[in-house]
C-alpha cells in the first residue's frame, strides 16, 4: 500500500507516533488510508451540506474496510462573487484547489481519494488533482438545489439576475424584486439549472469518475446520502483493483464527456475545464474538435436557462445515464471504457431508461440536430470563441450590428442599465480575459441585464471574459487571443459592424484588411491595472482561454 510509507517499518516509528497523536488505532493503521477531500464551508450554498456527505462517505469507507481521513479544499460561490472584484478570484481557485489537493495527497501517502466537491471550480480543480496524483479516486458531489417557485412557476438564480435588469428598466417593482430574492433559491445545493456546477457534476458521471446520479440527485434528497455511502464503499474496490484516474480519463473518455456536454447543453465553462483536466491526464484537446462533435451530436435537453426544466426534472427523467443511453442509438459513445464503478460505460447504462421524453428528447426528436455548444472563429477570434448555441434564440443565430465597446464589465453594466444599449447592438467587453482581468470574470450581470430589459432577442454580447452557465442569449465568450495580449478584440472601435453567424461558426468585424493592418500598426498596448498577491502570479502564468486557461511557466 502507498500508505506503508507513513505507517510500516522501523523507520516509520516517528510517523506512527504522530498517527497515535491523532487517536488512530493500530487496527486503523493496518487498513488502507483513504483521503476524503471536503469542500465544505459556510458561505457557499452548494457546499453547506457537504459535512453530511463527508460523514456518509466516511461511513462507507469504514464499512468497506478502509480508514477515512478528511482534509479540506477551498470554494468560492460564483453567485456571491459576481459583478465585483470577487469574480477575479473565482476561476483562479481551480488551480489552487488542484495544487493544494496534490500537496495533501502526496505528503501523506493516501491509498485512495474520495473527492467531495459541488460548485463551479471545485469539480474541475479536483478532477485536475485526481489526474495529476493518479491514485484510485472517486467523486461524489453535494447535488443540485431544488428549483424555486415564483408565481406558480419553477425558477432559478438566472431569473433572479434577470429580475435585477427588469427592475432597472422599470418593468417590475422593488417589491417584486424582493419577492424574487426570497423565492428563487429555496434549498442548499448547486444552483438548479444547467449552470457550470451541475454541468461539471454531470460530466463527472459521463467521463466515468462519479457514480450514477452524481450530477442530478438533489442535494436535499436522502438518496444523496446513500450515494455518498456507496462512493465510500466503492473506493475500496478501486484501491483493491488499482483502477486509477488515468485508466478512466482517457482520450476516448473525454470525447464521451464532450458528446454528453453537447447533448445536455452544458455551460460554456466546460470548454475551459475539460481541456484543463485533459491536460493533467496527459491528453491534449483542441477546441476545434468541439464543432466536429457538435455536428453529429443532437441537443436533447433544454434545462434552465435554455428552457423551463431543472436538474430535479432531469433526475426524475433518468439522469445522465438516460441521456447516454439515447446517444448510443447513434453509436456516438465509446461504451467499452472502464469507469469508477469497476464496470464499463456500456455495463453502467445498460438498464438506463428515458422516463420522460419531454425532458430528455429522443435522438429521433431532438431540440436540434447539432449540439449545445459552438466554437466560432474569424478575424475577431482567430483562435476561437465559445457560445452556448442551445440558449440562443433563433433570431440571433445570425446577426450583424454595431459594436458598443467597453474596456471593463462595470462600464458595460452602467451603459446597459442606463438605457444606452438599443436593439441590434453588439456589446463588446474586453480586457476581461485570463490575463486582462486577471481571472476571466463571468459576465452574468450584463447578460442578465440585457435579458431583463427585454433585449435578449436583439442584442449580442462578445467578450474575452467568460459567461456563467446561467447566461443565455447570443453571449459569445473566451474570445482569443484576448485584448490584454493584443488580440483583435483590442482593435475593435465603437460602431464597427460585427457579424455573428453561429450556424457557420464565424465571428468577424466587417472592415477591410487595409483598415485592420492600419489599426495593428497604430495599436498601443493598454497598461493593465496592477495586481498583487496570487492574482499577480496568476497573470504571469495563465494561458489562453481556448487552451483551458491552464497555468504554464514561461519556458514551458
Amino acid at each position: 500500500m502507498r500508505s506503508d510509507s507513513v505507517k510500516t517499518g522501523a523507520a516509520q516509528a516517528p510517523h506512527r507516533s504522530l498517527l497515535n497523536a491523532l487517536g488512530m488505532t493500530e487496527e486503523e493503521r493496518k487498513r488502507p488510508l483513504i483521503g476524503i477531500v471536503s469542500s465544505y464551508n459556510e458561505i457557499v450554498p452548494g457546499h453547506m451540506n457537504l459535512d453530511k456527505i463527508v460523514e456518509a462517505v466516511k461511513m462507507g469507507v469504514a464499512m468497506a474496510g478502509g480508514t477515512p481521513v478528511v482534509f479540506p479544499a477551498i470554494a468560492v460561490c460564483d453567485g456571491i462573487a459576481m459583478g465585483h472584484v470577487g469574480m477575479k478570484y473565482s476561476l483562479v481557485t481551480r488551480d489552487l484547489i488542484a495544487d493544494s489537493t496534490e500537496c495533501m495527497a502526496m505528503a501523506h501517502g493516501f491509498d485512495g481519494l474520495v473527492c467531495v466537491p459541488n460548485c463551479d471550480k471545485n469539480v474541475p480543480g479536483l478532477l485536475m488533482a485526481a489526474a495529476r496524483v493518479n491514485i484510485p479516486t472517486i467523486f461524489v458531489s453535494g447535488g443540485p438545489m431544488l428549483a424555486g417557485h415564483v408565481h406558480g412557476h419553477k425558477t432559478s438564480l438566472s431569473s433572479m439576475f434577470e429580475a435585477v435588469g427588469a427592475q432597472a428598466a422599470g418593468k417590475i417593482s422593488m417589491e417584486e424584486l424582493t419577492y424574487y430574492e426570497e423565492n428563487v433559491c429555496p434549498t442548499c445545493g448547486s444552483c438548479s439549472g444547467m449552470y457550470t456546477a451541475n454541468s461539471m457534476n454531470c460530466l463527472t458521471e459521463a467521463i466515468g469518475m462519479g457514480l450514477r446520479g452524481n450530477g442530478t440527485i438533489p442535494a436535499v434528497y436522502s438518496e444523496r446520502i446513500r450515494l455518498a455511502k456507496h462512493a465510500g464503499m466503492k473506493i475500496m474496490e478501486l484501491v483493491e483493483k488499482d483502477i486509477r484516474p488515468r485508466d478512466i480519463m482517457t482520450e476516448r473518455a473525454f470525447m464521451n464527456a464532450l458528446i454528453v456536454d453537447m447533448a445536455l447543453g452544458c455551460s460554456t465553462n466546460t470548454m475551459l475545464h475539460i481541456p484543463a483536466i485533459a491536460h493533467e491526464a496527459g491528453v491534449e484537446i483542441n477546441l476545434d474538435i468541439a464543432n466536429a462533435l457538435s455536428e453529429k451530436t443532437p441537443n436533447l435537453c433544454h434545462l434552465a436557462p435554455a428552457g423551463p426544466t431543472y436538474m430535479e426534472d432531469l433526475n426524475e427523467a433518468g439522469g445522465v445515464y438516460a441521456v447516454m443511453k439515447e446517444l448510443t442509438k447513434l453509436d456516438l459513445l465509446s461504451t467499452d471504457l472502464i469507469t469508477c464503478t469497476g464496470k464499463t460505460v456500456g455495463e453502467n447504462i445498460a438498464n438506463a431508461v428515458n422516463k420522460d421524453t419531454s425532458i430528455i428528447r429522443t435522438v429521433e426528436n431532438p431540440y436540434s440536430r447539432t449540439g449545445g455548444i459552438a466554437v466560432l472563429k474569424g478575424n475577431l477570434a482567430p483562435e476561437g470563441s465559445v457560445v452556448k448555441r442551445s440558449a440562443v434564440v433563433e433570431e440571433m443565430m445570425v446577426h450583424t450590428g454595431p459594436a458598443r465597446v467597453f474596456d471593463c464589465e462595470e462600464d458595460a453594466i452602467e451603459a446597459i442599465r442606463g438605457g444606452k444599449i438599443v436593439e441590434g447592438d453588439v456589446v463588446v467587453i474586453r480586457y476581461e480575459g485570463p490575463k486582462g482581468g486577471p481571472g476571466m470574470r463571468e459576465m452574468l450581470n450584463p447578460t442578465s441585464a440585457i435579458a431583463g430589459m427585454g433585449l435578449g432577442s436583439s442584442v449580442a454580447l462578445i467578450t474575452d471574459g467568460r459567461f456563467s452557465g446561467a447566461s443565455r442569449g447570443a453571449s459569445i465568450g473566451h474570445v482569443s487571443p484576448e485584448a490584454a495580449v493584443g488580440g483583435p478584440i483590442a482593435l475593435v472601435q465603437e460602431g464597427d459592424l460585427i457579424s455573428i453567424d453561429i450556424p457557420a461558426n464565424t465571428l468577424n468585424v466587417l472592415i477591410s484588411e487595409e483598415e485592420w493592418e492600419e489599426r495593428k500598426k497604430n495599436y498601443v498596448p493598454k497598461e493593465m491595472p496592477p495586481v498583487t498577491g496570487y492574482l499577480k502570479r496568476y497573470r504571469e502564468l495563465v494561458t489562453s482561454g481556448v487552451n483551458g486557461a491552464i497555468l504554464k511557466l514561461p519556458n514551458e
